[in-house]
């Protein structure tokens, strides 16, 4: 045998296998398993309310000065009209944040017994290696960071879109983004949570991204008005055993229509229990009306079907 004893090739035929047993297996993501009931737990999303924020870097026009709002009071308007949390869009974040105004937050939320259900990042992964690819992937690792400090397990993210890379070479970019946030994340143990965004308008598109991944910290950020397809609802149960953390909001649009429609909200309370979805609901409002006069009648429909 080449030099080798019979005992010694054996003994090193051993050491191999063990090896291989120990070691952890290669995968593609694959639908969450979760035990137990269905759990839908209230939150609301601090962008349901853009136009009002005070602070930060994307307010939306449409607000007085009187109307204005900080992050403290969206958590108070959270807890006064029974969330059981709360989306904190980094959108609205002081410019001058630091961990000390991170843990006041947490404490806010805290005291008002809350949970900080997660928070929110706009990044674009489909640059090429370089400054500005560098400074997405450094936005969502700073996320992650503020994401552990605030005591919550999620950061939603997007993909992103290109007007100038084809499709395959902006996925490849994705991807590589993808892997290293994803690493970094894993060992905050934050969950990053990729939305159903920008060019992916179906469950195809987003199951198939989601799918060339192998980290257990990734997952999907399911947005139930953000399909755009002659039937967001198949698209929504198709992603649902995917999620981690999902959007839902009072309209959905089709492909080809001239505008949106109301979402069916009991049937879309209905699939995330026949999903066993576990986890967060945030409402995410974005229809015409006053968010401060359409929300706490929307929070207490969602609450009587959650409780249904």
């Amino acid at each position: 045998m080449n030099n080798l004893s019979r005992r010694e090739f054996l003994n090193c035929a051993s050491l191999a296998t063990a090896g291989l047993a120990i070691a952890p297996a290669s995968h593609a993501i694959v639908p969450f398993k979760r035990l137990g009931k269905p759990t839908l737990r209230l939150s609301l999303a601090a962008y349901s309310f853009r136009q009002f924020f005070k602070d930060g870097t994307r307010q939306e026009k449409g607000a007085g000065p009187a109307r204005t709002i900080d992050l403290f009071q969206f958590l108070d308007f959270c807890a006064d009209h029974g969330c059981e949390g709360a989306e904190l869009t980094s959108y609205f974040f002081p410019k001058e944040t630091d961990d000390a105004f991170l843990h006041r937050l947490r404490r806010h939320a805290f005291l008002r017994g809350l949970a900080i259900s997660g928070t929110a990042v706009g990044n674009n992964f489909t640059h090429p290696k370089g400054e500005a690819r560098d400074r997405e992937i450094a936005l969502v690792k700073l996320w992650t960071d503020r994401a552990a400090a605030l005591g919550t397990a999620h950061v939603r993210i997007f993909a992103g879109q290109s007007k100038t890379l084809t499709k395959a070479d902006a996925e490849k970019n994705i991807i590589g983004a993808l892997e290293e946030c994803c690493d970094y994340a894993g060992k905050k143990g934050v969950f990053l949570g990729l939305e159903n965004h920008d060019s992916i308008g179906t469950a195809e598109n987003l199951i198939r991204l989601i799918k060339m991944m192998q980290s257990p910290w990734l997952g999907v950020n399911l947005d139930s008005g953000n399909f755009r397809t002659a039937d967001p609802y198949t698209d929504f149960e198709q992603a649902l055993p995917y999620a981690v953390n999902i959007q839902i909001k009072t309209e959905i649009r089709r492909v080809g229509a001239a505008k949106s429609e109301l979402a069916d909200l009991p049937r879309l309370v209905k699939l995330m229990r026949a999903a066993n979805y576990q986890g967060f609901v945030a409402l995410e409002y974005e229809s015409a009306e006053d968010p401060f006069i359409a929300i706490p009648p929307t929070l207490q429909q969602l609450k009587k079907l959650f409780a249904a």
